[in-house]
């Protein structure tokens, strides 16, 4: 595995070795020991969307049982993003953006505390495969508006698709002002 890491403290990219010939590739996508050793661990449940191009998820977090992720696309590419939601980090507001496809095995390890989201960028859609290590709590999730002029996040899209419950997510500055953090 090749880790790199970031300025914002606590994500990281995991790039998975590959053995590759002319018929396509084989990896590991996933071993409990190697991720262990990194920090990424107790891993309780699996979770896959799938979702057409242009489809906006996000900015998602949990204020009570909050998630780590290990995402990964298993079919097309997203425009992932973690934005540190921490209030006692230096980066607090600032964010980091990678970009997840099927043909390079990587993970994308956002650590509690911050807020996910991805856009599909794949016209044939994306299939997005994340461990987490702790488990949905829908009475304490809640979602930071993707366009937050504050967050200054370059998305691929202006007008990508949205859930109902996505287009109307709070301002960022209604985050910092909420009394749970």
């Amino acid at each position: 595995m090749d880790i790199k890491e970031f300025k914002i403290s606590g994500p990281k990219l995991i790039t998975l070795k590959t053995f590759g010939d002319d018929r396509g590739f084989f990896c590991e996508r996933f071993k409990l020991d190697p991720f262990a050793e990194i920090g990424i661990k107790n891993l309780v449940q699996d979770n896959f969307s799938r979702s057409t191009s242009k489809v906006l998820r996000g900015l998602h977090y949990q204020w009570d049982k909050p998630q780590g992720k290990l995402v990964t696309v298993t079919r097309g590419s997203i425009f992932d993003v973690a934005v540190d939601i921490r209030k006692d980090s230096p980066t607090f507001g600032q964010h980091i953006s990678v970009v997840l496809t099927d043909t390079q095995p990587q993970w994308f390890w956002i650590p509690a505390g911050f807020a996910h989201g991805f856009c599909v960028v794949d016209d044939q859609g994306a299939d997005v495969m994340y461990k987490v290590d702790n488990y949905w709590n829908g009475k304490g999730e809640s979602g930071i508006a993707w366009n937050d002029p504050t967050l200054k996040i370059d998305w691929p899209y202006t007008d990508p698709e949205l859930s109902p419950k996505d287009s109307i997510n709070k301002s960022f500055k209604d985050y910092t002002s909420d009394p749970k953090f």
